[in-house]
């Protein structure tokens, strides 16, 4: 039997609890029917001992690289790690033959093996996954290569390769997320921008606090940032290379204000709410000319616009109905489809990488919801409740949601959580302080 094969129920129970209905998964041993009963997804179990140092290379990196190995694939939810004092075999040598009966004897499903080298300010990680069940290595060995300093994003790129092969979805963990980095008593909060790591490692900061700045957006090359800052006292768009640090304003006209900016997919426009007079309309702007072209033109609220992937639809919000819904258009303006169509109030809405899904900020009955819909407006479903959670992002894989949560009450703080599409896993992303308004990365180059 396959790896597949034997995960194949735990990720068709996570794909059909979100459906809601019957899955066909397909795998080396022939189709499986899964039947959803309950949303309970017992986690295949791993091994991943320590990677083996050679050349000389210090037994801490190949420690630390394991650590964030097993970090990254348990925080999924769907893998659990076998601990170490739990192992019959041991390994001490990247070439040796795998002994799979005493991995088996321990119920280890996947087996994760790797070595770590260095040479001057270089380090390589190497690794091989093997399905203990059916004896065999699955695909061939990899090799990474970086700098000392980028050891982690080595430790993710296995983390990426691994968990691919088995879930057949694509990568995430070795991508960045950018939010608000927040301090200071809730009525006179301090906001500055910070990028990490997406489990809250390498932490940055990209501004000082000495204006309001909220919104930051990652470029499709995740090497430039589109945010709104207050500097002015009225809201502005500007936008930031990370390489140099340099920043400039977009989109400057007398007497407006200009927020919730957003890139196209090619990375050359940007798509954006400009208010004046008290009429908020999207407008996108060509960051080559300075040329703004309107794309809407009503009597209300339109903002927080989003590409759809192929760049050829724009998802926003508008209160043209009476209350905040979500409508999609053509990405060169005119009719709008009103989507939305439950009780309560939509803002908030992104398209998933994928074009699949469109997840939103939901607020009804004195609750606020992350939910996720097609882009016609159905399967609506909602992943989260909570005093107030808002803001979503969408992993480069489409698979996970991070967004803000706030706690209630006069010392209520923000911090940043993450929740699959199915409504399984929340967790804490933790951060340094209160945090707000993440925008997660596409994957790493």
């Amino acid at each position: 039997m396959s790896l597949f094969r034997t995960l194949a129920p735990v990720l068709a129970l996570a794909v059909g609890f979100f459906l809601g209905g019957s899955i066909q998964s397909s795998a080396q041993q022939g189709p499986l029917r899964i039947t959803i009963s309950d949303g309970v997804i017992e986690p295949l179990p791993f091994a991943v001992p320590q990677f083996i140092p050679e050349n000389g290379a210090s037994s801490d990196y190949a420690t630390q690289i394991t650590q964030v190995i097993a970090a990254d694939l348990s925080g999924t939810g769907l893998f659990r790690e076998i601990p170490a004092s739990a192992y019959i075999s041991r390994v001490s040598n990247f070439d040796a033959p795998v002994a799979y009966e005493d991995w088996k004897a321990i119920n280890a499903q996947a087996l994760i093996t790797g070595a770590v080298s260095t040479s001057g300010n270089k380090i390589f990680v190497k690794f091989r996954l093997f399905d203990v069940f059916s004896g065999q290595q699955m695909g061939e060995g990899l090799q990474f290569a970086g700098t000392l300093a980028t050891w982690r994003r080595m430790a993710h790129k296995v983390s990426d390769a691994v968990y691919s092969r088995i879930t057949g979805e694509g990568p995430y963990f070795d991508s960045r997320v950018v939010f608000v980095s927040e301090s200071g008593p809730k009525n006179q909060r301090q906001k500055r921008l910070a990028v990490m790591d997406y489990d809250g490692a390498n932490l940055a900061y990209l501004t000082d606090s000495s204006s309001i700045v909220l919104a930051p957006r990652f470029s499709p090359t995740s090497n430039q940032i589109l945010f709104t800052s207050y500097e002015s006292g009225f809201p502005r768009i500007y936008l930031m290379d990370i390489g140099s640090m340099r920043v400039q304003a977009l989109a400057q006209q007398k007497g407006t204000m200009t927020f919730a900016p957003r890139f196209s997919p090619d990375g050359r426009k940007v798509v954006f709410s400009l208010e004046r007079g008290g009429n908020s309309d999207i407008y996108q702007l060509d960051i080559g000319s300075g040329q703004t072209r309107q794309l809407t033109n009503a009597p209300s609220i339109e903002t927080a616009p989003s590409f759809s992937p192929d760049g050829s639809q724009i998802v926003f919000e508008s209160d043209r109905s009476g209350t905040q819904q979500i409508y999609v258009m053509s990405a060169a303006g005119g009719d709008a489809v009103r989507i939305s169509g439950g009780a309560g109030r939509y803002s908030t809405p992104v398209w998933s990488p994928q074009g699949d899904y469109i997840a939103f900020t939901k607020q009804n009955a004195g609750r606020f919801h992350i939910g996720v819909m097609r882009a016609d407006g159905s399967e609506e479903r909602l992943l989260t409740a909570s005093f107030l959670d808002e803001g979503p992002t969408w992993a480069p894989n489409g698979r996970v949601i991070m967004f803000t949560r706030e706690t209630a009450g006069v010392g209520g703080r923000p911090s940043l959580f993450a929740v699959d599409i199915s409504g399984r896993n929340l967790r804490q992303v933790m951060t340094d302080g209160p945090a707000s308004d993440p925008a997660w990365s596409p994957l790493l180059p």
